[in-house]
């Protein structure tokens, strides 16, 4: 929040020749003494800004004062652009509004060249919203409560405490220190519903430990398969999208051969089925098997 007032107050200064100190506490709705660390920072900052005493005084930006020439790089203002419009993916409530400050302070129109969207074709503007819901609850330390479903189709009631937000494999995840489990745990977005901030926050851990000190969670100690695949060359649009390419051997009859470690679980049946008969399984003999089993079921189904 800081680092968005300190630009703003430098576009103001650039905007006008001089403001007071008490005009910038009230837009910014914070006391007059921040504003003059506000000030001290950017003066640090190499932000040629001075203060003038009495009638008609105030803060002032040294005439001639280029933002984009005085600080930073032409390749450092596009990073900071690109990252802005990024940001905005997640419905981060002042992205667009920096966007369009920075733009004009470094002098660049052609910000429009890439547009980041994480969410799903079809997918319905609350998911976005979340982003600063977890935001608030992550900076606040706040405790959220919410419906969850696991892989596999199980239904449970969590409390936790928000720690960072991830995005891996196409997914976003939530990463959080369960109260339930007494432990950190990762949930799939998608999979949450009916999300809310309770009143509860949370500087300390139950054992003692601090947020900071919390280790992360991670999937290491779940169970893995070593995986065989044979894969008909008719889906090679898929094999390259989701296998790198170190996994991956063509053989003599043009088949693909997918050789990779995964985890085990309801996910993985469901995946390896949604290539429907262009897979087959190869290794280990016990994922075969229920996938053959399933299969089986499936069958059963329309037989009736």
């Amino acid at each position: 929040m800081k680092i968005s007032r300190l630009f703003q107050i430098v576009y103001i200064l650039l905007e006008r020749k001089s403001i007071t100190a008490n005009e910038l506490a009230e837009k910014f709705e914070v006391s007059v003494r921040t504003i003059y660390r506000d000030i001290e920072t950017l003066t640090e900052s190499g932000i040629p800004i001075y203060t003038t005493q009495g009638k008609g005084g105030g803060i002032t930006l040294m005439e001639q004062f280029i933002l984009n020439k005085s600080l930073l790089l032409d390749k450092e203002q596009d990073e900071i652009l690109f990252s802005l419009q990024s940001l905005s993916a997640t419905n981060y409530p002042e992205a667009s509004d920096i966007l369009v400050k920075l733009s004009h302070l470094f002098q660049k129109s052609d910000t429009k060249w890439i547009e980041v969207d994480f969410s799903a074709w079809g997918s319905d503007s609350k998911r976005k919203e979340y982003f600063s819901l977890f935001k608030q609850a992550i900076l606040e330390r706040e405790v959220i409560s919410f419906h969850y479903i696991n892989s596999n189709g199980d239904k449970s009631y969590r409390r936790v405490l928000p720690t960072k937000l991830l995005f891996k494999d196409k997914s976003w995840y939530l990463e959080a220190y369960c109260l339930d489990k007494t432990a950190s745990r990762i949930f799939k977005i998608n999979r949450m519903s009916k999300i809310e901030v309770t009143d509860d926050h949370l500087e300390q851990l139950e054992n003692g430990e601090t947020l900071s000190s919390t280790p992360p969670f991670h999937n290491d100690t779940q169970e893995r398969a070593d995986l065989v695949l044979r894969v008909n060359p008719k889906v090679s649009y898929r094999i390259y999208d989701e296998f790198d390419e170190k996994h991956i051997t063509i053989k003599k009859d043009g088949f693909y051969q997918i050789t990779i470690s995964h985890m085990k679980g309801e996910w993985l049946y469901s995946y390896l089925l949604s290539y429907g008969n262009y897979v087959e399984v190869i290794e280990p003999t016990d994922i075969r098997n229920e996938l053959r089993t399933r299969i089986q079921q499936m069958l059963n189904q329309y037989k009736r």
